[in-house]
């Protein structure tokens, strides 16, 4: 009954006036449900998964409606329950007489009181129409009209949300991001739940026109960020974007940089971390991995798990962390530097077992470090592209069989075995890939000026890349800080991590306003509990 009156209640409105107008789209839907299916039909070159449904509504069975949608990416059950259903026989059996029919503006009828679904959407043109159907979404047209209605019914098969496998963590939560951008905002929500939780969604991508989504946090988040997010996203012209490395490449400040100046991530928490510090994350429907900007170079040896160990922990694993990163970029050219150029720095022992293991050796040490690290980069990329059954085997195998039997051939020394050993190592501590690959880059270089200059090519390296990483912005943003410009209150999480009170402000470069982390003013330690003071 409640229906029936609703019904009722809209047949006594005025149509609006605004339905009177014509159309100004360049193609617009015709009146004629037959002549818009054969237009539909023709665009889309007869496919199969195309599915298209002429029925009648209404107790009489005297209007037509047409039903649209793509088999696979819309819930078909969905669509039988809440429209086939509601217009064939809920429809049906609704006693409004022939006031429905009558009534000159039937199609917002359906809209306002009969249709029990959540998302509709008005469609006046194909170009809308066909982005909808394509994006899963099922389409309403009425015979009469020359508009319809897109009504939100995706569906189709999608990987659950998983335990990320780049990222992995000892402790923590384990969901991470799928390749559903709905189910990757949901996610986010679930970690923060205010209502300053903004999202903006637009399309990129002329033939693919992939949905790509801006979230932030409105008060905490700097708008000129915001502003610069969204420029870059609308100059983009390109076919399609098929995954956010598309993006990644077509907006970063830096094209001819070896590091990376966005961060991208599949775990979800460390997207809300993020975000509480005022940065922006840009999620592109398709892929499991959401950008994070702007990024600072301390952001890529920093894991989830810092914040969730205590602070003199986290602080340890970050120190060897950086340690790590000397011995991946420096280990090789220090080697070729002293065995090459200061032999007076080794000690008078460790200089006779040297040469004793060079002693057979055909090749310089520059000659055998680029051997050993090109044989490791090849086994590297071949143990990730075979399967996962044996990927991981055959890389190890490898490695312990080549490195064996090149030793025992002479060719290459037991000592160069020994510094691509630990410096392979070293590389796989960082906790992101992108930034692995990039010192892997600059170690070859520096291997280049050690066996050219000695110490003095290392030296001259090294200044030219402090020199390149203090240029380098992310989004207006300076890629060096806290320490270049150095600010002392953001120490605090940068090298060190210090314990949660202490944690009192954000990143001031990153979060202009509302800089205030915790309500309380920091402590030097936490307040103790007065029960066990009493005498």
């Amino acid at each position: 009954m409640g229906l029936i009156k609703t019904i009722k209640k809209i047949l006594n409105r005025t149509p609006p006036h605004s339905k009177n107008k014509s159309s100004d789209q360049k193609n617009p839907l015709k009146n004629r449900i037959q002549e818009n299916f054969l237009m539909v039909k023709e665009t889309l070159g007869n496919s199969s998964d195309l599915v298209s449904r002429e029925i009648r509504i209404g107790k009489t069975k005297k209007m037509k409606a047409g039903i649209l949608y793509i088999d696979g990416l819309t819930d078909a059950n969905a669509v039988n329950n809440f429209i086939m259903e509601t217009l064939m026989i809920n429809m049906g059996e609704i006693e409004v007489g022939e006031a429905f029919f009558s009534h000159p503006n039937q199609l917002q009828l359906l809209k306002d009181a009969v249709l029990t679904v959540g998302e509709i959407q008005e469609v006046r043109d194909f170009e809308t129409l066909y982005t909808s159907m394509l994006s899963g979404d099922t389409a309403i047209l009425l015979d009469g009209y020359s508009q319809g209605f897109t009504i939100s019914l995706k569906g189709g098969k999608d990987r659950g949300v998983a335990e990320p496998t780049t990222q992995t963590v000892i402790r923590g939560p384990r969901d991470g991001f799928t390749e559903n951008i709905r189910t990757n905002t949901a996610l986010i929500r679930r970690k923060i739940n205010n209502p300053n939780l903004w999202l903006e969604t637009k399309k990129i991508g002329t033939q693919t026109k992939t949905n790509v989504s801006i979230m932030y946090i409105k008060g905490i988040v700097n708008d000129k960020i915001v502003e610069e997010v969204h420029r870059r996203l609308d100059r983009i012209e390109i076919d399609g974007i098929l995954e956010s490395g598309y993006i990644e490449e077509l907006i970063q400040d830096e094209t001819f940089s070896p590091f990376p100046t966005i961060f991208n991530t599949e775990r979800p928490d460390v997207i809300a971390a993020g975000l509480l510090e005022g940065r922006v994350a840009i999620l592109a429907d398709g892929t499991p991995f959401v950008l994070l900007v702007p990024t600072l170079f301390v952001s890529f040896f920093q894991t989830a798990e810092d914040y969730y160990q205590r602070g003199d922990i986290a602080t340890l694993i970050r120190m060897i962390r950086f340690l790590s990163l000397f011995i991946a970029l420096l280990a090789p050219s220090l080697y070729i530097a002293i065995t090459t150029f200061h032999q007076e720095m080794i000690p008078t022992t460790l200089l006779v077992s040297l040469a004793a293991q060079r002693e057979g050796v055909p090749f310089p040490a520059f000659i055998e470090a680029i051997i050993m690290e090109v044989t490791f980069e090849i086994l590297r990329e071949a143990g990730i592209r075979m399967p996962k059954a044996v990927g991981q085997s055959v890389s190890i195998v490898g490695a312990l069989v080549i490195g064996t039997a090149a030793v025992e051939a002479g060719i290459i020394s037991a000592a160069m075995v020994i510094v691509v050993s630990i410096t392979a190592i070293s590389n796989f501590v960082f906790p992101a890939f992108n930034m692995a690959i990039s010192i892997r880059i600059l170690r070859f270089g520096m291997m280049f000026l050690a066996a050219s200059f000695g110490f003095y090519g290392i030296t001259l390296g090294l200044i030219a890349m402090v020199l390149h990483l203090c240029s380098l912005r992310s989004f207006g943003v300076p890629y060096m800080s806290p320490f270049a410009p150095f600010n002392m209150t953001d120490q605090k999480d940068a090298i060190f991590r210090v314990p949660w009170w202490g944690m009192f402000s954000r990143p001031r470069l990153i979060s202009q306003k509302n800089i205030r982390r915790e309500q309380n003013p920091p402590t030097a330690k936490p307040e103790p509990d007065q029960r066990y003071n009493q005498e």
